[in-house]
C-alpha cells in the first residue's frame, strides 16, 4: 500500500466487494475516516472486520462526507444510486452540498458523463476513477487509477488515490479515466487470447512451458498477459494458471468491460476486428464456468477446442 497520500477527508465508500472492500480498508489503514456500505452481508462483516465503519444505509454513510467513493457493477447501479428512488433518496441528495463523488466502477463512458452532471446539477463535484490491477491490487493498495475529471477535482481526489494505488493517471475530463480503461482492458484482452493461442501452439509443436515463457518473455512477445498473468502454471508462480484459474480478474468481468469496448467501437466507428473477435470469444467463455474463473482460463476453452479439431 502506497501511505503517500495523507488527508483528512471524510470518506463514504459504497460497494464493498472483491474490489471495494480492500479499498476501503486500505484508506482506514491509512487513517482515513470512512463510513460503508454494500448490500451483501458478508460483503459488510469483511468490511467491519478491516476497520470500516459499516452502516445500515447508503444514505447514513454518506451523510456527513467530504468525499463518496463507489464501486458498482455497472452504470444503471451507479445511476440509481446517485439518483434514488420512492423507497430512499439517492446519493446526490442525502450528502452535503458540495461533496466530490468519485466513481471508481468500470462503466460506459456515456453513463460515466451522465453521472458528473447528475452530481454537478445538484451541486455537487465528480470523478470517474475505474481501476486496473484485480484483486490482488486493490489488497496490496497497487491499483493503476485512470481519472476523468476537472484538475481541480482530479488534485482534491489524488491523496486517497495514492492510498489505494501505485499509479495514478490524469487522463483528461468527466468520462475520460472510463475511456482510458476500455481501451486497456481491450488491448488485455486481444493478447491474452493471443498468448494462450501460442502456448497451445507450443504445446502441439513439443515447446515446453518454460522454453516458450523464456523465450517469449525476452522478446518481442513480451506483454503483462505474459510475464504477470500467464495462462499456464508454472513459469510465473502468482499468476492465476497456478491455482486453477482462481481470480483475478474474472472472466465475466472481462466480458462485460469488452462489451464496453465494442460499444464505443460502434459509437465512434472504428473500423476494429481483433476487439469485436475478443469480445464474442469472452461472452462465450463466460456464459459457463469462466464467469467465476480468472480470464486467463481461456486457455482451457482453446486448448479443449484444438483436441476437438485435432
Amino acid at each position: 500500500m502506497n501511505t503517500s497520500g495523507t488527508t483528512d477527508l471524510r470518506v463514504a465508500f459504497l460497494g464493498l466487494g472483491h474490489m471495494g472492500g480492500p479499498m476501503a480498508a486500505n484508506l482506514v489503514a491509512a487513517g482515513v475516516p470512512v463510513l460503508g456500505f454494500d448490500v451483501v452481508p458478508a460483503a459488510m462483516d469483511a468490511a467491519r472486520a478491516a476497520g470500516v465503519k459499516v452502516v445500515d444505509s447508503p444514505a447514513a454513510a454518506v451523510h456527513e462526507a467530504q468525499v463518496v467513493i463507489t464501486m458498482f457493477p455497472s452504470g444503471r447501479h451507479v445511476r440509481q444510486a446517485y439518483t434514488g428512488d420512492d423507497a430512499a433518496p439517492g446519493l446526490l441528495a442525502a450528502a452535503p452540498a458540495g461533496t466530490t463523488f468519485l466513481d471508481c466502477s468500470t462503466i460506459d463512458i456515456s453513463d460515466a458523463q451522465d453521472a458528473a452532471e447528475l452530481a454537478v446539477a445538484a451541486g455537487h463535484r465528480a470523478a470517474d476513477a475505474p481501476v486496473s490491477g484485480g484483486v490482488v491490487g486493490a489488497e496490496a493498495g497497487t491499483l493503476a487509477f485512470m481519472v476523468g475529471a476537472p484538475k481541480d477535482v482530479y488534485r482534491e481526489v489524488l491523496p486517497l488515490l495514492e492510498i489505494m494505488g501505485g499509479r495514478i493517471v490524469h487522463c483528461g475530463g468527466n468520462g475520460m479515466g472510463q475511456a482510458a480503461k476500455i481501451c486497456n482492458n481491450m488491448i488485455l484482452g486481444v493478447s491474452m487470447i493471443a498468448v494462450s493461442e501460442a502456448f497451445v501452439l507450443a504445446e502441439k509443436l513439443g515447446l515446453t512451458h518454460d522454453a516458450m515463457y523464456d523465450v517469449a518473455s525476452q522478446a518481442s512477445g513480451q506483454c503483462w498477459s505474459l510475464t504477470t498473468n500467464c495462462p499456464v502454471p508454472g513459469p510465473v508462480p502468482a499468476s492465476p494458471a497456478n491455482r486453477d484459474f482462481r481470480p483475478g480478474f474474472a472472466g465475466a468481468l472481462m466480458a462485460k468491460d469488452l462489451n464496453l469496448a465494442v460499444s464505443a467501437l460502434t459509437d465512434t466507428g472504428v473500423a476494429a476486428h481483433m476487439g469485436p473477435l475478443a469480445a464474442q470469444l469472452y461472452r462465450e467463455f463466460a456464459a459457463g464456468d469462466g464467469a467465476h474463473r480468472d480470464f486467463s482460463g481461456i486457455i482451457e476453452t482453446i486448448r479443449a477446442e484444438s483436441e476437438r479439431g485435432a
